[in-house]
């Protein structure tokens, strides 16, 4: 039965966007079927081998799958990331209100900034940011994970989702910017709908979820900001508020908006991580039965579940001048869709590369990005998932899959489970 587009976008709320596509190949894509978002990688390996750098018609967008041209774009001053949400959507028929509270925050977003703007505001969260401040997290993360695996322990079992992987990252940020501990049950609902702001389409009654939020949240972080002016302290919302880049400060909606982007890019991918990572290692029994008897490979393990279930699946920019890439020309202003998960399961870069190998040498994915935008959160998402894996497999050498068909989040960007059940 024929299928047509305005059906398929129809289904999912969005006016068009990547719905079923007649490509010159003859071959048909819909990247937003419930069968890819549970195992995207067949299409994307179709992509990549007929038309790796693809023109969607209706999106009015390219998209890449391979490694070599992802990871040229990501380091190439040639493509801006800015305007690229905003005409995502206004090319679905979706205006986003320059007035509006998600605007006065995602316009300072260092993911929709270029240099030198991005340059200064990366450099003043790596002032506050250091590697001896995350590191300096190691014993209450550690903490965090036996805490939360203690209250399951009893039941024989536990939804890795909601028992781990949801509250570790939101209990890391509060730590993080000195905030009280039990506001974290607060601080993972708003990252929930803050991080919908993130996508590349935004539908209406989203943006509107998103907005109420960031009034709501907008006032409890203007609040400890004002505490923190009056009596800083030993944490990073103290060091944002002093911290100075060639004798300039974080204005009061930069430093707002940075708030944001960590609840809404550092908790989600933290959680994506670290339970893509659980759910794959006991796909594979060969390679949890290899990290168990060898657990100092836990940090190898990190990267190629970053690899093998990319969180963050697109990312995307804009063209600033008309470039070849694979025999195609991208004009000035066409956006560009980079598919960070089609690129890491290329053959051409990653050997056998549909096979999880926690192993991997050399492993040069491209979770993080690459260039000026490479993940500034990166060390602290690498390290919580990895003390949580550990601790999980250290102290559960029982753990079991309750059941063997995963139920994935129906969204294209982050790729992450819905549940996670496993018995101990």
């Amino acid at each position: 039965m024929a299928v047509s587009a305005a059906s398929v976008a129809r289904a999912v709320g969005i006016p068009f966007l990547l719905s079923w596509e007649k490509l010159s190949t003859g071959v048909s894509y819909n990247l937003l079927s419930p069968k890819v978002y549970a195992n995207p990688y067949p299409v994307y390996n179709e992509m990549r081998t007929k038309d790796p750098v693809h023109w969607s018609e209706l999106a009015r967008a390219w998209f890449l799958t391979r490694y070599a041209d992802v990871a040229a774009i990501l380091k190439d001053s040639r493509f801006s990331v800015e305007g690229t949400q905003q005409k995502s959507n206004e090319r679905m028929g979706v205006k986003l209100d320059e007035n509006s509270p998600l605007r006065r925050i995602n316009r300072r977003w260092m993911l929709f900034v270029d240099p030198p703007d991005h340059t200064r505001l990366r450099g003043l969260v790596n002032r506050a940011l250091t590697p001896k401040a995350v590191e300096s997290l190691r014993p209450r993360i550690q903490q965090l994970v036996d805490e939360l695996l203690d209250k399951v322990q009893a039941n024989g079992g536990m939804d890795v989702v909601h028992d781990l992987g949801d509250p570790l990252p939101a209990k890391v940020l509060a730590q993080l910017l000195g905030l009280p501990a039990e506001d974290s049950a607060q601080l993972k609902p708003w990252a929930d709908v803050v991080g919908m702001g993130i996508d590349p389409i935004l539908r209406p009654e989203v943006i509107g979820r998103i907005n109420d939020v960031i009034l709501e949240a907008g006032d409890y972080f203007e609040r400890h900001i004002e505490l923190r002016r009056k009596n800083p302290g030993d944490d990073l919302l103290s060091s944002l508020i002093t911290a100075e880049e060639q004798g300039e400060r974080l204005s009061s909606d930069e430093l707002l908006s940075l708030l944001f982007l960590f609840l809404a890019a550092g908790t989600e991918t933290t959680t994506n991580l670290t339970c893509n990572g659980i759910y794959s290692i006991l796909q594979n029994p060969d390679q949890l039965e290899r990290l168990r008897h060898d657990p100092s490979l836990i940090d190898s393990a990190i990267e190629e579940f970053l690899r093998y279930e990319t969180p963050v699946q697109v990312t995307g920019r804009v063209a600033r001048e008309d470039i070849e890439i694979g025999g195609k020309i991208i004009r000035t202003g066409h956006p560009v869709g980079l598919l960070l998960g089609a690129a890491n399961r290329d053959p051409e870069q990653f050997a056998d590369p549909d096979r999880l190998d926690i192993g991997r040498t050399p492993n040069r994915h491209d979770a993080f990005s690459f260039g000026p935008h490479f993940c500034v959160g990166a060390p602290l998402g690498r390290m919580e998932a990895a003390i949580a894996i550990g601790t999980v497999l250290q102290r559960f050498p029982n753990l079991k899959l309750q059941r063997n068909e995963p139920h994935w989040r129906t969204t294209m960007n982050n790729r992450g489970l819905q549940t996670l059940p496993v018995t101990f």
